[in-house]
């Protein structure tokens, strides 16, 4: 019996079939494969016989060449081709992924990595480098790239129109129903339809532009949905996606905000490092470039950063900035900053959350109130019942039992039937301050602590 190690490998019949559906000769697809490389700096000599061992699978690709083939193949069917797609799987670990590089194939994979609940991507975890990364991104060479996977298929204003439709939809069923809700539609959506559509043919720039901001935004919702639902590893890499393809469509506001929501992703978590030097290059790519209230939200994010790693004069001073912004009167506000509500609401909450930081309960409590009043009670369900949780929390800390309660009360009626995990979150800060509150005898405590038990149940 002949021993597995010696016998004939079978040809690689997933890159010959990629190759005769492309319709190449092995010298002109070594040709591109030595182009590919150039651009990365990287001088191969390949030529048509080492396409051909690749094939009959007696010769592997070694280093980066497997993925400057499939970059290759790429480029000439207009479409993203993957190193599994051609039978070459195997990578080293210490290679980088294809869409390190291809934003596009990046929101592909990550899409179907949704839908196909794979493992990678479910135990993703945060990382605090991932918050530094865009600080280092080369746009330019992204670019580059980008515009010579040109497809054929023609893209016309009506489908840039029907992704950004989709977003808002979803957008506003996740604000009554929680992130949870349509994940799956999002991502499936986003993988088969409006990444792909990025390697189409746009008749001008300025929908190409449009495009790349559309799919951006429909990232950013897919990444807000895990975040919402606790997923903070899969949001981050959404959140990364959605900046990469925001500095195509426009590399000074729409990617200053990618980055807002990076750092705003990091303060949530408690993890506040590089937040300050991210939010700075937001504000030196956006100034400028966007409307007054656009700046306000970049400015309050700045601000929570400060507070956040105890910078107290900063804070206040970029407090000031942001009323200072909301006030200007400028350009519309695009939709990409739309997407988190009414600017003034916003910065009124998050400015509760910076004041928090720096220990001021009673302002803390007055811009929860103000916040309150600028967020549609009916349309903004979820912020709402966030918001009554943390007023809550402001009351507590003043030794206001009964107020506290009746907040608490408040959010946890808005948060029935949310398939949120911050709700859940709210709901189990809730129940060491209840323990005590009962122990007490406030009114109303051991109703709220029963409610929270079936809401955790």
């Amino acid at each position: 019996m002949t021993a597995q190690k010696d016998r004939p490998k079978a040809p690689n019949s997933r890159l010959r079939e990629t190759i005769d559906a492309i319709g190449c000769t092995y010298e002109a697809l070594a040709k591109d494969v030595r182009r590919v490389a150039a651009e990365k700096g990287e001088i191969l000599q390949t030529n048509k016989s080492a396409i051909s061992h690749w094939v009959s699978a007696t010769r592997h690709p070694t280093g980066r060449t497997g993925q400057y083939l499939a970059e290759a193949l790429s480029r000439r069917a207009g479409r993203p081709i993957t190193r599994t797609e051609i039978g070459l799987s195997s990578a080293e670990p210490h290679e980088p992924r294809e869409s390190e590089s291809d934003p596009v194939l990046a929101a592909t994979d990550l899409g179907r990595a949704d839908v196909e609940r794979r493992r990678f991507l479910a135990v993703a975890a945060f990382t605090t480098a991932g918050v530094a990364m865009q600080l280092a991104y080369d746009h330019e060479a992204t670019a580059r790239m980008l515009r010579a996977r040109t497809g054929t298929a023609l893209v016309g204003p009506g489908d840039v129109d029907v992704v950004r439709q989709i977003t808002a939809a979803f957008s506003a069923a996740g604000e009554l129903l929680g992130g949870g809700h349509g994940l799956t539609t999002v991502t499936a959506y986003l993988a088969d339809t409006a990444a792909p559509m990025l390697r189409g043919r746009f008749p001008s720039d300025a929908l190409r532009r449009a495009a790349f901001g559309a799919v951006a935004e429909l990232a950013y919702l897919a990444g807000w949905k895990h975040h919402d639902l606790g997923q903070e590893g899969a949001a981050q890499r959404y959140y990364q996606v959605g900046y990469r393809l925001a500095c195509e469509a426009d590399p000074h506001g729409h990617a200053a905000w990618m980055m807002r929501a990076l750092a705003h992703q990091a303060l949530s978590l408690k993890q506040p490092h590089h937040c300050v030097d991210l939010v700075e290059g937001a504000l030196h790519r956006g100034l400028g470039h966007v409307d007054g209230q656009t700046e306000a939200l970049l400015r309050i994010t700045h601000a929570r950063a400060y507070a956040a790693v105890g910078e107290k004069p900063s804070a206040a001073r970029s407090l000031l900035a942001a009323e200072d912004a909301l006030l200007r009167d400028g350009s519309p506000q695009p939709s990409y900053s739309r997407v988190s509500g009414p600017a003034a609401g916003t910065v009124a909450s998050h400015t509760a959350r910076t004041l928090t930081d720096l220990a001021d309960h009673v302002g803390t409590e007055q811009q929860h109130r103000n916040a309150l009043m600028r967020w549609d009670p009916e349309k903004y369900k979820r912020v709402h019942a966030l918001t009554y949780a943390d007023l809550g929390d402001g009351l507590a800390a003043q030794a206001r039992a009964d107020e506290a309660v009746a907040a608490w009360f408040q959010a946890l009626t808005l948060m029935e039937g949310m398939a949120s995990d911050r709700t859940r979150k709210a709901i189990t800060s809730l129940r060491s301050a209840l323990a005590v509150y009962q122990r007490r005898k406030v009114p109303g405590a051991g109703e709220l602590a029963r409610r929270a038990c079936e809401a955790l149940a």
